[in-house]
């Protein structure tokens, strides 16, 4: 499954990472990736998957790197303060974001960076854990798709499912059984071509972000093999905040 890329074949602290967190998944699930083809093998790109347990970062760092890239993520500008962690997450190319931030000029700024560099960055369009009860992808924030924008860069979709086995949505994690199935499907970019340019004017980022999230829920429903929602859930419309726990 793995494919060489200059980018993973390239000695970095990744591959110190990698010795430690791909033993461990190895354990816990034996993750099946379809797909693949469809995440560029160079060059930088926004992948925005969906969010449904604690663990699943970990899962979706190690799908990435076994397609040969590099598993980057946006993080809080807060964790780059940290003494070590900020050291580390500088070292291996994550991306900051800062809350509050004028959103146009942060996400071309990162966008340019990320394209003159070659990167790709895994960004969660949903922003938190999903508060659908039957953990469908709820509504999506505009984070994914103003970078991809910003920066005309390939917007590739993923849908991953099975690690409500091990790890439900805050609950414990669960050693045993080991090796429980994780399936991670990769999309076709979805088509933003028309929007490119035009991400100041109203309901733009809306338009963009409707077909985001649709393409992720879409790959969801043909990995479980069920009908999804014909509305995403809004946790504004169910009294539930967006940042914490249920």
């Amino acid at each position: 499954m793995a494919r060489a890329s200059r980018e993973r074949s390239r000695p970095s602290l990744f591959w110190l990472l990698a010795a430690v967190v791909v033993p461990f998944v190895g354990w816990i699930a034996r993750i099946e990736i379809r797909g693949a083809d469809r995440l560029p093998r160079e060059g930088a790109y926004v992948l925005a998957p969906n969010h449904h347990s604690e663990i699943d970062p970990l899962t979706v760092a190690v799908a990435t790197w076994r397609m040969g890239r590099a598993p980057r993520f946006m993080a809080k500008e807060s964790l780059f303060r940290v003494p070590v962690l900020g050291a580390a997450l500088r070292a291996t190319g994550m991306v900051p974001v800062t809350r509050g931030k004028a959103g146009a000029s942060q996400s071309m700024a990162q966008a340019t960076e990320l394209a003159e560099n070659g990167r790709g960055v895994i960004v969660y369009p949903e922003g938190t854990l999903t508060r659908d009860p039957d953990l469908w992808p709820m509504r999506g924030k505009s984070g994914a798709v103003r970078l991809a924008l910003a920066g005309d860069l390939p917007l590739i979709p993923m849908a991953h499912w099975g690690e409500q086995q091990f790890m439900p949505r805050y609950g414990r994690l669960k050693l045993f059984p080991p090796r429980r199935r994780v399936t991670v499907l990769v999309g076709e970019p979805v088509d933003l071509s028309d929007l490119v340019g035009r991400e100041h004017e109203k309901g733009v980022l809306g338009e963009a972000n409707d077909r985001l999230m649709a393409a992720i829920t879409g790959l969801l429903a043909e990995i479980r093999g069920e009908e999804a929602p014909t509305e995403r859930w809004d946790p504004a419309q169910h009294g539930q905040n967006e940042t914490g726990r249920l």
